[in-house]
């Protein structure tokens, strides 16, 4: 029988998430007829009775299980030659800080399926992510370093509560003022912001609206790629055009940030396409946002103000537009205060985990262990018997240091 693993989370700072839930765990050993094993842990959110109770087996060792999940990457030292792993690599976009990472995957002859990867071979969207609960905690964590910066209101921490419907409860502390929230984005990450929007009952307007008329309560707008960028050229905005070639776009989102108070960034960014905003834009007068929630966290990437990552112990941080330099938080009315925590679906860790669990269970265990016909996890798998597959050869300069 097949001998499936659910590996301790080693990676420094601690995540409380699994990719599977004591519950599914049980699910899956009985609907794919596999063996299931969860390792040892002091740091999961789900105790090891919660697994005793369904079933599953807990040991230290994991080395007999044929397939092994996990959520980060895994530290270098941990990882068992010959096995096949699932967690989020992060070394698709040649992340310095994973070189090494991939290197000993390599050494070992890994196999490594990185979730990021996985896509419905259809709409070549992912099928698998944490992207919900990223937004979700993220709006939040911006509320709440609003409700700080402004004396408003005390909100407990998303990571203070028990799950999200005990953080819900938090949510009629809120009152705002009439302020503009600009949401970027349109994929899960927003949406999850939005949710909590609608849940604070902070009033959806359309982007005309958001730039054009005045409301006396709070008010937020979504922003899609097509309302702050523009053709170089003044031909109309194509959105497979945009994504093919970002280049020949330039950002207009300085519009926004005139009347904007707030802003939540969920929209992914490519690196060939423009900054959100520049640092120059950033010190005119005329820009409005004081309150910047960066939920992609992409440091020096479309949001300059976002210089660092922070923790969820210490979420919040000022920048100084006139020095370009980070301050104490709070300090100085002319900063712009940002969030930016990078790893934020751990701040819910029972509700991100069984959502995740969902996904793994309806749209990647089936080509796991069913049959991979439509080349889901083959299409995924970075490497493979101390080779990088065909997909990501374009990683072999950076494994080799170039």
């Amino acid at each position: 029988m097949l001998k499936l693993g659910i590996i301790r989370e080693d990676k420094i700072p601690v995540d409380k998430r699994s990719p599977l839930t004591p519950a599914q765990c049980q699910e899956v050993a009985n609907k794919f007829n596999v063996d299931v094993k969860v390792q040892k842990s002091e740091v999961r959110i789900f105790q090891a009775e919660e697994y005793l109770q369904h079933g599953i087996e807990v040991v230290e060792d994991i080395s007999d299980c044929d397939i092994l999940l996990g959520v980060k990457e895994v530290p270098t030292e941990k990882l068992i030659e010959g096995k096949t792993y699932f967690f989020f690599s992060h070394t698709i976009k040649e992340q310095e800080y994973n070189r090494e990472l991939l290197q000993t995957i390599l050494e070992k002859k890994i196999k490594l399926v990185d979730y990021e990867c996985l896509l419905d071979p259809k709409t070549n969207q992912r099928i698998v992510a944490f992207g919900r609960f990223a937004g979700i905690v993220g709006a939040y964590n911006t509320i709440w370093t609003f409700g700080k910066r402004y004396n408003l209101f005390n909100l407990r921490r998303a990571n203070e509560c028990f799950d999200l419907d005990d953080m819900k409860s938090e949510y009629e502390k809120v009152k705002l003022p009439s302020i503009k929230i600009a949401i970027t984005g349109g994929g899960r990450v927003a949406k999850g912001a939005m949710e909590v929007m609608y849940g604070m009952d902070i009033l959806q307007v359309t982007p005309y609206e958001f730039l054009n008329e005045r409301f006396d309560r709070p008010v937020f707008a979504q922003l899609n790629s097509h309302t702050y960028h523009v053709k170089r050229d003044g031909s109309p905005y194509n959105r497979n055009e945009f994504h093919e070639n970002p280049g020949l776009y330039e950002g207009d989102f300085m519009k926004y940030a005139k009347v904007a108070d707030v802003l939540i960034a969920g929209a992914f960014w490519d690196p060939r396409a423009p900054m959100l905003f520049t640092k120059e834009d950033a010190m005119r007068p005329e820009f409005k946002i004081r309150i910047i929630g960066d939920i992609t966290c992409d440091i020096e990437g479309s949001i300059p103000s976002t210089k660092k990552p922070a923790t969820i112990d210490d979420p919040v941080y000022d920048y100084n537009p006139n020095t370009d330099t980070i301050e104490p938080e709070f300090s100085v009315e002319s900063n712009i205060t940002v969030m930016a925590v990078d790893n934020l679906p751990c701040e819910l860790p029972r509700d991100a985990s069984e959502s995740f669990g969902n996904e793994l269970i309806e749209n990647v265990l089936p080509h796991l262990l069913k049959g991979d016909t439509q080349q889901v996890i083959k299409n995924a798998t970075i490497a493979e018997n101390g080779q990088l597959n065909d997909n990501y050869k374009y990683l072999q300069g950076f494994v080799d240091g170039e």
